[in-house]
């Protein structure tokens, strides 16, 4: 039996995904994702800027009911990883490692991003509980205090802005002495009261106790350390797209991407490949925010419907 649409990943994108396709009309759509769905905010302790939700709730809580309202409508959830993705002619076919091969009229890819950590000690010990990899997610929480931003691109400095209007003080810890973000964003930081430059220096250490960061050691090129008492600290050093569900045998991507990996898509999710859509924090310019990867979804289901009806006539 072929699909009528394959969703790669279980996170907020893929999951909204599923409910569209289902619900709008689509009979046979199978939701790969080898773990339990949800992605990558089950892991937030606190969610306060998901439309619609008040009070306390984690990530967990939040995405908990996703996967059965999508059931209700028919999605099937294959708890299996994809390995590759590959397309005959106008059938698409879903490489499973289990060894089997699935067909499908189209695909929905949904695998998000996952940030690369800084490498410092105790990034792990406390992410989560003071470190963190997304300002406007947890910003608010330290509305106030003193935290530090690790990087120098234009992520890292434009999140250090947004913390500046939040926070009592920023440390914008970066290794090398001049930034490689747009000049305009480099020149509004450097203009910001708040915000102290510590160039030349890396991340040593990041230390806290039970409750989580109290503060960080940091490095200059005199190997001259420094402790900062603070309560937060913000890695943004890049992201590791989970694109390779989409590398074909000769080392190619099956669709159109630019140079950090990231799927090329329209405004309505659509790949430089019939029939492929690719939404959630994989795609260019991300929000990277649950609500937007929701809506990615929603986009791209819309089209698979119109895209099945179509070539089904």
């Amino acid at each position: 039996m072929i699909l009528d649409c394959a969703i790669i990943g279980g996170g907020p994108a893929g999951l909204t995904a599923g409910l569209y396709t289902t619900r709008g009309g689509l009979n046979n759509v199978t939701m790969y994702e080898k773990g339990m769905p949800g992605g990558q905010i089950t892991n937030s302790s606190e969610i306060e800027n998901y439309p619609g939700v008040t009070g306390e709730i984690s990530g967990m809580d939040l995405m908990m009911p996703w996967p059965q309202q999508c059931q209700k409508f028919g999605l099937k959830h294959d708890m299996v990883e994809v390995s590759k993705i590959t397309k005959d002619e106008n059938i698409f076919k879903i490489h499973c490692n289990d060894g089997r091969v699935d067909e499908a009229y189209s695909v929905i890819i949904a695998t998000g991003s996952r940030p690369k950590r800084a490498g410092f000690a105790g990034e792990d010990e406390f992410f989560g509980k003071g470190v963190s990899t997304c300002a406007t997610c947890d910003g608010f929480f330290y509305k106030g205090k003193d935290v530090a931003v690790i990087g120098g691109g234009d992520t890292a400095l434009e999140e250090a802005l947004y913390l500046a209007k939040i926070c009592n003080k920023v440390y914008l810890v970066h290794r090398r002495d001049e930034f490689r973000a747009a000049p305009n964003t480099v020149k509004r930081v450097k203009e910001t009261q708040n915000i102290e430059l510590l160039l030349n220096s890396v991340p040593d250490e990041v230390y806290g106790d039970n409750m989580g960061v109290t503060g960080i050691k940091t490095k200059d090129k005199n190997n001259t350390i420094k402790d900062i008492k603070l309560d937060g600290v913000f890695t943004f050093v890049g992201n590791d797209i989970n694109n390779q569900t989409l590398i074909q045998d000769d080392g190619s991507f099956l669709c159109d991407t630019n140079q950090q990996g990231q799927i090329i898509v329209d405004l309505n999710m659509k790949t430089s490949i019939n029939g492929l859509w690719a939404c959630g924090d994989m795609r260019i310019q991300s929000p990277k925010q649950v609500v937007s990867a929701a809506g990615d979804g929603a986009v791209a289901a819309l089209q698979a419907i119109s895209y099945v009806d179509e070539i089904s006539k």
